[in-house]
């Protein structure tokens, strides 16, 4: 008894001088206009991540265990799913799910030379997954302003060979998933939603994630909640939980978790069958798919939980700072395109997309780099036409649609941030260095 009192006063003052030392080192400090850098995004925290990721350390179960599972559970309460399987980055997220889709197990699995509809204007890894596993991605327009999948141009992009959409909701935009929806019922097709800029983004009051097959989500420092690195592959389908889960777990078929005990959840642990083997073998290294090993830690996990509690005043901030940009940006709409989205959309907005006007007397550069030199971060849109990086212009691909909004995006759009971090002292600056530059084309 005596050493559990230690242990328990022990852990209580650690927890107590990291919270301490958060107060020291990483409090947000006061504004300084001109002087500090404001970030697109970034992390978010106090003390209670710091306390839960020193806490899951102070047990040292290095791998998923509790705290993982308390996330997944949560996380898929909040967006109305069934399943919600962690992994390590929302790439392995978009990896999993494509996986998942060419299992044999499934009674119509994608084979190698399928067709999957996606947008030119996006982010390299939702592409990746595609090429990955041996499939053909075929690419049509986006619009300028909402920068997402052109939902009318599906049609245009169907042929014999196609089996699939993959649609992102770029910064938050929701698509017009009743459009995808629809087409894809039509067309007996499978849909993946890239939810990693959108986590709590809803259309037709309901949320992204909860339209396809299988969603994906990104926990990276600057989305809506961190857990450093961090994923996850969502779905209401069972036997796709099965197969996520599988392909996360090195490909093995076994889903007992850490508490199982030695026969394992099934209780039948050593009597399962390799065909032709004549004899029973142990469940844990019985592997029906391909697979890695991409899961979730428990010190991830434990930087969620709180994460996850702050996660609708994360989402009230960053409306509130968009609308205070777009206020503030409306005056420049000869110069500037401001974001569009659905009459049907309620957007939870990672950041404030911007394109200029191709006619405008200054270039982008010119602007970013004068945002730059005033201590405002800015981003271009992700790989603008993912055609044209290098790592993408071989790939087996057919572009169904004429790319000229795509093109757009390559060379006239960008971002700044408006993420919870950033109070109205440094909305108020950067709107001020947006009026600075433009007063010498006035």
């Amino acid at each position: 008894m005596k050493d559990e009192q230690k242990v328990a006063r022990l852990r209580e003052e650690i927890l107590e001088k990291i919270a301490d030392y958060y107060h020291l080192v990483h409090e947000p400090r006061p504004f300084v206009p001109g002087e500090t850098f404001v970030n697109y995004g970034g992390r978010v925290f106090d003390e209670r991540e710091m306390q839960a990721a020193a806490d899951a350390v102070l047990e040292f179960w290095l791998t998923d265990g509790d705290r993982v599972e308390t996330f997944t559970r949560r996380l898929a309460d909040y967006v109305g799913v069934d399943h919600v399987l962690a992994v390590n980055s929302g790439s392995s997220a978009n990896l999993v799910a494509m996986s998942a889709l060419r299992s044999r197990q499934l009674d119509r699995p994608l084979q190698a030379g399928d067709e999957v509809i996606t947008p030119a204007a996006t982010f390299p890894t939702t592409v990746a997954p595609i090429v990955q596993n041996q499939l053909v991605p075929v690419f049509v327009d986006c619009r300028i302003g909402t920068y997402n999948i052109d939902v009318d141009l599906l049609d245009a992009a169907l042929s014999a060979r196609t089996r699939a959409v993959f649609v992102p909701h770029i910064l938050g935009n929701p698509v017009e998933m009743d459009k995808v929806a629809a087409f894809a019922e039509a067309h007996d097709l499978y849909v993946i939603e890239d939810v990693c800029d959108a986590l709590g983004s809803t259309f037709d009051g309901r949320q992204c994630g909860t339209y396809g097959d299988l969603a994906t989500f990104s926990f990276y420092p600057a989305h809506h909640i961190t857990t450093g690195e961090g994923g996850a592959v969502a779905t209401s389908d069972r036997q796709l939980q099965h197969i996520a889960h599988s392909i996360r777990d090195w490909g093995r078929d076994c889903w007992c978790n850490h508490q199982s005990g030695q026969d394992g959840a099934c209780g039948h642990r050593f009597n399962w069958e390799i065909p032709g083997l004549g004899e029973a073998y142990d469940h844990r290294y019985y592997f029906t798919e391909i697979g890695y090993n991409l899961k979730m830690t428990e010190i991830q996990a434990a930087i969620g939980l709180p994460q996850l509690e702050k996660l609708p005043s994360f989402i009230e901030t960053r409306k509130r700072n968009f609308r205070i940009l777009y206020e503030g940006l409306k005056a420049y709409e000869e110069y500037l395109i401001l974001p569009v989205w659905s009459a049907k959309a309620d957007p939870a907005w990672f950041a404030f997309t911007l394109a200029v006007r191709e006619d405008a007397p200054f270039t982008r550069q010119a602007l970013n780099c004068y945002l730059r030199d005033h201590q405002v971060e800015t981003r271009y849109l992700f790989a603008g036409n993912i055609l044209e990086q290098p790592g993408y212009r071989d790939i087996p691909h057919r572009v169904a649609t004429p790319l000229d909004e795509t093109n757009r995006v390559l060379r006239h759009a960008f971002f700044v941030g408006l993420y919870p971090g950033m109070d109205r002292a440094r909305l108020a600056y950067m709107l001020q260095v947006f009026e600075d530059f433009f007063k010498a084309y006035a």
